[in-house]
């Protein structure tokens, strides 16, 4: 066993769990470290309270004397709980988050110095805007950009740090940040769902979009994860062997915590807890070493901000546990890989969740409005919602076994289906008296004792009706909720606006009454969106061929996908919703065209330094050995050796086309890179690296992996997936 290998699983072997003390219970820990609404009433005068909480609810914005009056109360709250610095906490097109850390400190002369945070500290601060991702919206000697602060999320303190969560802009204001775009599409769904909420409830002022995460991760021990050159550079093992035991007894899923899990779940949520992320949830997925956890739902903005938080406290943690979190999609071959189901849904101000059932037909005809206008939204945009989920690790999950595929449909079960084609029946025009009463009673009615046996989920569903919610299951796990959140957002406020304007023109135009016009259009709405409705397995190849029948897209790779970023319905619709420019939407589109080519390229290099300087000489070596005991044998029979020593031989022919192959397709690779490099589209340089550069991988891998069953287990240089995914 090579020496890096046999230390690491040494190392592993000894670990104990970390002890975590316990600090009461988690209602009292709950938004310690947050400057919430608590916490601002106790430090701040009832006009700057006041202030921040009419931006928050309203939007309004607040004037440079009440934000010094703010800022003197984070400043003071923060000092109080132990923080020294602060830091616009922003979340660039990275898919990370980035923060720069100033002191608490001023040097007021003679030698004095004196803790100072005003409010134009605190409302707006300059970072380097050139050296994050900018799509071309930013030239190098051009680096201005503006971090603007968001108070719709609260402040919070992690280690010794104020963290502000703020706006990230360029110098001629397009956003350069997830959250910016988010925002704007927050506000468009607000607006657009609130007008159509008023139909039936007058009483409705807003509608915040909801959102709840579902986190997937791999947790591998620190040593073991080190010695792995591929998953410190990519986060994903790109060789290895299956195990001979995998997840095929399902015996890991919901299984019992190991201890030594247990105690780093403990110690991430008692963080959890003080930072306000109301974490709920936590259990064992179905690979082996892969976990879960999920909070409770809450406003889109502010969960978002949360989940990229997390995964920051996640990684922190663990290495405090001596672990290594594993985001990647799909870390390991062979086994499932990990999403972020992101659970979306509508509520009121009035405290209406607008796709959960009421207790009356007029309820149930809000439910079917917000309903069916998701299904129509999905429908009319499922290639835009497919490119909101892509990127060159959730490529290798979205399809397989454990993910939905490539192809957009919407799952709402068969109970639902049989109310639908009720509705679809519903004749056009003036419903007559027993009409209005049969569709009321008979449909309407009934919806909520339908769903209350109605909640089996389709796994195989990438958009999936759960009860009151749709759930998103196609999110990568390392992704930002943002991306998919503003996609989903923007096309449903773009649905609700349109369906509104068709609402009132039947009734300013035809006369109709308010339930019959909603009628009318949503029975409209049913068939023209039928086809993205689908109840079967999606893995199957004959949803595939359904799906082509149908016209539905299956994009099954970033740069495919990524293409109806700039279409221009796309552009027509984030200009008309007022989310993203045309300059913004581009500068998206190449940004992670860019990233996916990166990817690529930075997996074929460790690849290709794996299988060079660790998988070949390390056969080599091996080989030499049989060839050294095949001598010997020789020495000894004499010509009839070939009778004892033919398994030997066999193993150095076997050894020998293996490292062969290796080596051309490494050769190959390389070549076709450099073909890919002098590209200067960015659609074609990605396209390259998908189509001429990836293939390479697999083919290298699979010699690379026959290679690691033939050569001596106390030879091999790279920790094993059974050392990996079994070791506690």
């Amino acid at each position: 066993m090579s020496t890096i290998r046999f230390k690491a699983l040494q190392e592993t072997f000894n670990r104990k769990p970390v002890v975590v003390e316990e600090a009461g219970r988690r209602s009292e820990l709950f938004g310690q470290n947050v400057f919430n609404e608590a916490s601002m009433r106790q430090f701040m005068t009832k006009d700057a309270f006041k202030s921040v909480m009419d931006a928050i609810q309203y939007g309004t914005k607040i004037d440079r004397k009440m934000a010094d009056q703010v800022a003197a109360a984070m400043k003071d709250w923060a000092i109080s709980k132990g923080a020294t610095h602060y830091s616009h906490w922003f979340q660039p097109l990275t898919g990370s988050t980035a923060e720069k850390h100033d002191a608490f400190f001023e040097t007021i002369g003679g030698g004095m110095a004196m803790e100072k945070f005003g409010g134009g500290q605190l409302v707006q601060q300059e970072p380097d805007a050139s050296s994050f991702p900018n799509g071309g919206i930013r030239n190098t000697f051009e680096a201005r950009g503006y971090t603007a602060w968001d108070p719709t999320s609260p402040a919070f303190i992690y280690g010794t740090t104020l963290c502000i969560p703020t706006v990230f802009v360029s110098y001629t204001g397009e956003a350069l940040d997830n959250k910016a775009p988010l925002l704007r599409a927050l506000q468009a769904v607000d607006h657009a769902a609130t007008e159509v909420a008023k139909y039936f409830d007058k009483n409705v002022t807003k509608v915040n979009a909801t959102l709840g995460w579902e986190q997937e991760y791999f947790l591998i021990d620190k040593a073991l994860a080190f010695s792995r050159p591929d998953i410190v550079l990519a986060g994903r093992a790109l060789l290895g062997h299956s195990p001979a035991k995998g997840q095929q007894l399902d015996d890991h899923y919901f299984g019992s915590i190991p201890s030594r899990v247990m105690s780093y779940m403990r110690d991430l949520e008692l963080e959890c807890m003080r930072l306000g992320i109301p974490v709920k949830t936590r259990h064992n997925e179905v690979a082996p070493n892969q976990f879960e956890l999920a909070p409770i739902f809450e406003e889109a903005n502010l969960a978002v901000d949360q989940n990229s938080l997390l995964m920051d406290v996640m990684t922190k943690i663990a290495d405090r546990h001596n672990f290594v979190v594993l985001f990647h999609e799909k870390p390991f071959a062979g086994i499932n890989g990990s999403g972020k189901h992101n659970n979306w849904s509508l509520s009121t101000d009035t405290g209406v969740n607008l796709l959960a059932p009421g207790s009356t037909p007029m309820k149930n005809l809000q439910f079917l409005t917000f309903f069916i206008n998701a299904i129509k939204a999905v429908h009319d945009n499922e290639e835009l919602l497919r490119a909101s989920v892509a990127s060159a690790s959730n490529d290798h999950r979205l399809g397989a076994n454990e993910a939905p595929p490539a192809i957009i449909s919407v799952f709402i079960g068969d109970q639902l289906t049989k109310v639908l084609d009720e509705l679809e029946g519903v004749s056009n025009g003036k419903l007559s008296p027993e009409e209005k009463t049969e569709l009321k009673l008979n449909v309407v009615g009934k919806i909520p004792d339908v769903l209350l046996d109605n909640t089996d989920r389709n796994r195989t569903s990438p958009f999936a009706f759960t009860g009151n919610k749709f759930e998103f299951r196609a999110v990568g796990s390392k992704a930002n909720c943002g991306k998919p959140m503003t996609i989903l957002n923007t096309i449903m406020a773009k649905q609700l606006k349109d369906f509104k304007k068709e609402v009132d023109g039947l009734i300013d135009k035809k006369g109709l009454k308010k339930d019959e016009a909603i009628f009318n259009v949503l029975r409209e709405y049913i068939k023209a969106s039928k086809k993205i409705r689908f109840e079967g397995d999606g893995y199957s190849d004959a949803w595939e061929k359904e799906a082509e029948k149908r016209g539905l897209s299956n994009n099954k790779t970033t740069p495919q996908a990524l293409k109806a970023l700039i279409s221009k319905k796309t552009i027509s619709l984030y200009e008309e919703m007022g989310v993203m420019s045309n300059v913004e939407v581009h500068a998206r589109h190449e940004i992670e065209l860019e990233e996916y080519t990166k990817s690529i390229q930075i997996e074929g290099r460790i690849i290709g330094d794996i299988a060079r300087n660790h998988v070949i000489p390390t056969a080599i070596k091996y080989q030499n050995t049989l060839i050294e005991n095949v001598r010997g044998l020789k020495e000894i029979y004499g010509a009839a050796f070939k009778k004892v020593a033919g398994e030997q031989l066999d193993l150095i022919e076997q050894i020998s086309n293996h490292i062969s192959e290796i080596n051309s397709k490494v050769n190959a690779m390389i070549e076709e890179r450099k073909k890919a490099n002098k590209l200067t589209d960015a659609q074609k340089m990605a396209d390259a690296y998908c189509d001429k550069v990836k293939p390479y991988f697999d083919q290298i891998r699979y010699h690379c992996d026959k290679l690691e069953l033939l050569v001596d287990d106390d030879s091999w240089p790279l920790t094993k997936y059974r050392e990996l995914l079994f070791t506690r």
